[in-house]
C-alpha cells in the first residue's frame, strides 16, 4: 500500500512547513517500522530528512536537525515532520517512504508533495 504525502502547496519564507505522512493499512507501531522523510529540490538530488520509529524515536538529518521535528499520531497511522523558518531553498517536492528495520531500503513510497517556497 503506497503512502500518502500531505503537504501546504505554498510556505512563505520563514514560516514552518508541515508535511504529513499517512500509512493507509500499516500501524506505526509495527515492529521495525520507520517512517522516512526526503525531498528533492528542483534538478537536485534525493536528500533524506528525518525518520521516526515503530518506537517513536526520531533522527534527522544534521543539516536540519536544529529546525526539525516529527511526531505521529498512531490512530490516524500519520507522521507529520515540521521544518521552521523554511528558506527558498526549500522549494521541493517532499516524500514519504517506508523501511523495515534500520538497514533496509525504503521500500515503500508515496506519489509526493510539491511545495513551493515563495513570499
Amino acid at each position: 500500500v503506497q503512502l500518502q504525502e500531505s503537504g501546504p502547496g505554498l510556505v512563505k519564507p520563514s514560516q514552518t512547513l508541515s508535511l504529513t505522512c499517512t500509512t493507509p493499512g500499516d500501524a506505526l507501531t509495527t515492529n521495525y517500522y520507520i517512517v522516512s522523510c526526503i525531498r528533492q529540490p528542483p534538478g537536485k538530488g534525493l536528500e533524506w530528512m528525518g525518520a521516526i520509529t515503530w518506537t517513536g524515536g526520531t533522527f534527522y538529518a544534521s543539516s536540519l536537525k536544529r529546525r526539525t521535528s516529527t511526531c505521529r499520531d498512531t490512530a490516524k497511522n500519520q507522521v507529520t515532520l515540521e521544518v521552521n523558518a523554511v528558506t527558498p531553498e526549500g522549494a521541493a517536492m517532499y516524500y514519504c517512504g517506508r523501511a523495515l528495520g534500520y538497514t533496509s531500503d525504503l521500500e515503500v513510497w508515496g506519489q509526493g508533495s510539491l511545495v513551493t517556497v515563495s513570499s
